[in-house]
């Protein structure tokens, strides 16, 4: 099969996407609106960019049905913050029950019934249940286009984590204890609990 994306309608190209780019990490998003309406959103499209200074990105797209901007966009380009919870075996559910695009009035924590926690440094509040969170100041968005399908690339630094103890030992972050979720395609998601070591080469000259 040979493929050329720009001959695809840009849902197809997503179906190959999400199916290419697989496992996906998790970035639950807390966000506050300039009324103070509290948002969360989950979004698979994240990674980690560099760590000094600890950016992340995320990248929201555009609504596929009218190419407005999500929530959380708005709100970030609002208010120039938000929060990076981590979604875990624990929390996954409740985080598939913010995926509808509710009006921007509804409280998605209250949806969802999970517990905003004050964060230390930033206006919109971490997911308590969540054994990570990243709180962030927002530093770039670069848009890839306004019609649907296209979408936004969030450029955030993290000012303040907050790690439960449980999770956290000698400065590492254990992983069979956070239980992270990744994101296949469809309704499909994935346990990281099969995992395998390989030792990096060295380089011999």
């Amino acid at each position: 099969m040979e493929l050329t994306p720009k001959d695809l309608s840009w849902r197809n190209v997503y179906k190959l996407m999400v199916g290419a780019v697989v496992p996906r990490p998790i970035a639950f998003v807390s966000t506050i609106s300039d009324t103070g309406v509290l948002n969360l959103a989950a979004f698979s499209f994240f990674n980690a960019v560099c760590p000094q200074p600890f950016i992340l990105s995320f990248a929201p797209m555009l609504r596929g049905e009218d190419g407005e901007k999500k929530d959380t966009l708005r709100n970030i380009e609002r208010t120039g913050e938000f929060v990076v919870n981590a979604v875990t075996d624990r929390i996954v559910r409740p985080m598939n029950e913010t995926a509808p695009e509710f009006p921007p009035e509804i409280d998605e924590f209250k949806v969802s019934g999970l517990t905003p926690e004050p964060s230390r440094r930033v206006r919109p509040p971490r997911v308590l249940e969540s054994p990570v969170a990243m709180e962030c100041k927002l530093l770039q968005i670069v848009n890839f286009g306004t019609q649907p399908g296209a979408g936004s690339l969030v450029l955030g630094e993290v000012v303040h984590m907050r790690i439960h103890d449980d999770v956290y030992e000698d400065g590492k972050i254990l992983p069979d204890l956070l239980a992270p979720i990744g994101r296949m395609a469809g309704d499909e998601y994935i346990r990281t609990t099969d995992r395998f070591q390989l030792k990096r080469p060295i380089l011999r000259v």
